[in-house]
Parts: C-alpha cells; structure tokens; sequence
C-alpha cells in the first residue's frame, strides 16, 4: 500500500480500516509542537563509534536486554492492515515517488507514492508498487499500464505540504495539479508533464508490470507492481555538481516517509568507507576472525 489517491477510500475502504491519523484534533497537536527549523541544515557528525573494532559487532549492547517476537504475517487474528502498520513503521525511511501520470483520454494525475524505490542503474530502473490488481486499479496505476508512460519526482521540503495535498481522496478525474498549485513542466521524451518545483525529476517507460493475489484470498488482487525505466532526467542546476553526476544532499533537501503521517526530514549524516577485503584479509585482526 501507498499513499492513499483518489480511489483508495471509495474502492477498498482502506483509510477507515487504517486509522492513519492517530489524533482526533490534528491542527490543535501540530499547533502545540514546536516550529518548523528553517536554519536547521545539512552536517556531517561522526559516526556513533568512530573507533570500532572489526568484529565487535554492535556499538550498543542494549538490545540484549530485549526479546525479539516471532510474527506469522499469516497467524489467526492478524490482519492485512496490521501487517500494513507493521511494514511502514519498520521499513523506513521511504524515498517517495511523486507520481505524474496521464490517462488514455488525456487527464492530468498528480500523486505521491511510498512503495517506489530505484533498483538498477544501467539501465535506470524504478520499481513502484500500488494498492488494487489491474482489473481494480488506482488512477496512477491505471494510467501507467495504458499508456507506458510517467514522470517521478522526487519531493523536497520546500513543496512537501503540496504534494502531500495530492495524496487526497479526490474522485476520479480530478486534477489534483490545480489542487496543490504546482507546476507542470513539459517533458521531452513522455506526455507526462514533470513538477517544476522538483529539483530531480524522471522521464520513465514502463517494461513490465505484476499483479499480486492474497495469500488468504487467491482470487483477490491486493496490489499491482510496475518496473519502469527512467529515460530521461531534470536537475536543478545548482543541486548537481560540475561534472553532473552528484547531487548534493544538503540542497535537494529530500522529505521520506515514516510510519502513519510522519515525514522525515535528512539533516545530518555521516561517513564511512566500505572495507577492501583484499587489504582487510591482511590484518591481523581479520586473519584471527577468519581461521
């Protein structure tokens, strides 16, 4: 499941089932939290134990105060919306697919996806995942497998609460760009337009797409995956670097998704080389663990 679009609510009752909003007065919660901290931007910190040693495993031993729970997805009394809560809680962060779409007749869709994330480089491809099979489908999974064709960009703080607005329940047919007031930009290779406001945006074609059936219902489809490919790119320039193939994390100010409505911001990192092992395999340290 993803971000919900227009069809959700009507077709599969989902949002009732989910309860996503945990608080029964949003406005009055987000108004008693602190402000948003616009001067609060990318650094580097070290990472949580600079000095760890090859084969010490955890650089917290608190976990073993704490039993893990075996959970069956399947077991009597679990259901598909608790395995939902379970999955979105845990898998995180979500880079967000921000999903352009035009149907056969020629209406816009806008709407943001959560089951989206980049599998392969050469070449580029993208997998996106919706809710419903393809005889039962959302309007952004309907308009990829009729027409091939998509623009995904990616979201950034500066228009997060834009595209969320495109998430909304709207009926079918609804252009949800008027909604959000953003900014279709012309693509080249795709009918799609692209949103301008994005500072990297993906040209895409789709190669191929799956249906899932329930494990508990075999004659119900529960969802629809499409791999596309990504054809052609938009970057801001001042984002990407001088040789056009790095974008900088502290300018695209990335928004991913968290458990129920939580968003994430990314403000700060750190790095850390990945090993050689023909060099490690020379350590003493290494050697010792490996006879």
């Amino acid at each position: 499941m993803t971000n919900p679009t227009s069809e959700e609510p009507k077709r599969f009752g989902l949002e009732s089932q989910i309860k996503r909003n945990p608080h029964a007065d949003f406005n009055k919660v987000e108004n008693e939290r602190p402000q948003f901290k616009y001067d609060k931007v990318w650094e580097y910190t070290q990472i949580p134990d600079k000095d760890w040693k090859v084969g010490s495993g955890a650089n917290d031993d608190s976990w073993k105060a704490h039993k893990k729970l075996e959970i069956d997805p399947y077991q009597e009394g679990r259901t598909p919306v608790d395995n939902y809560k379970t999955l979105i809680s845990g898998v995180v962060p979500r880079p967000i697919g921000f999903v352009s779409s035009i149907s056969k007749d020629g209406v816009r869709n806008l709407a943001p996806f959560s089951y989206f994330t980049l599998v392969n480089h050469d070449p580029p491809i993208f997998v996106l995942g919706f809710s419903g099979g393809r005889g039962n489908p959302k309007d952004t999974a309907r308009n990829i497998l009729e027409t091939e064709e998509l623009t995904i960009n990616i979201i950034s703080e500066w228009f997060v609460e834009a595209a969320n607005y495109a998430a909304t329940n709207a009926p079918p047919g609804i252009d949800e760009w008027k909604l959000t007031g953003l900014t279709p930009v012309q693509s080249t290779k795709v009918k799609p337009p692209h949103v301008a406001e994005s500072a990297f945006s993906i040209e895409a074609k789709l190669i191929h797409s799956h249906e899932w059936k329930s494990k508990t219902d075999p004659n119900r489809a529960t969802g629809t995956l499409t791999i596309v490919e990504g054809v052609n790119f938009h970057i801001r320039e001042d984002v990407i670097n001088k040789d056009l193939n790095n974008i900088d994390i502290a300018k695209l100010k990335p928004v991913s998704r968290l458990g129920g409505i939580t968003y994430g911001r990314t403000v700060d990192g750190y790095e850390k080389p990945r090993p050689d092992f023909d060099k490690e395999s020379s350590t003493e340290e290494v050697k010792e663990l490996l006879q």
